[in-house]
């Protein structure tokens, strides 16, 4: 199976880093990033196939990297992962089009399965717009590729 493309942001660089460590000890590395600004790049020069984003950082925050990269790559699968989280907050994030929000801390056991949940969605969802495709039905592999997007 294809290795998962994972992106991890905060700014709390030791915290990432062991969250890092801890999923590659589990056979999923992962690239870590440390602000909103660099997640951006990152996202552009080698799209992953899911973020675990903190909300809270300087400069660029968590939500506002969330509109962006929903906006211009809908397919990637967003993660919160964030200390400093309210129901107000996770409901925007949803909005959003978050793929899940999790409050720190969390199990790492609880976080992994997660991004595996994220990552098994996100190619089922490749796999059947493909498949209408290749059936020569392109609206409806269009419509399924554009329901990532709402």
């Amino acid at each position: 199976m294809k290795k998962i493309k994972l992106l991890l942001v905060d700014d709390e660089e030791n915290f990432v880093n062991t969250l890092s460590e801890r999923l590659k000890m589990r056979d999923v590395p992962s690239r870590v990033v440390y602000s909103g600004e660099e997640a951006l790049e990152a996202v552009a020069s080698d799209e992953p196939d899911v973020v675990v984003l903190d909300l809270r950082m300087p400069g660029i925050d968590g939500m506002e990297v969330l509109r962006k990269v929903r906006a211009a790559k809908p397919d990637v699968r967003i993660i919160i992962l964030t200390g400093h989280g309210t129901d107000a907050t996770e409901e925007e994030a949803k909005k959003l089009g978050a793929f899940h929000y999790h409050k720190k801390p969390v199990e790492i056991d609880e976080l992994l399965g997660t991004v595996k949940k994220a990552y098994r969605e996100k190619m089922e969802d490749a796999m059947v717009a493909a498949t209408f495709a290749q059936a020569g039905a392109f609206e409806e592999a269009q419509q399924i590729l554009d329901e990532d997007k709402d």
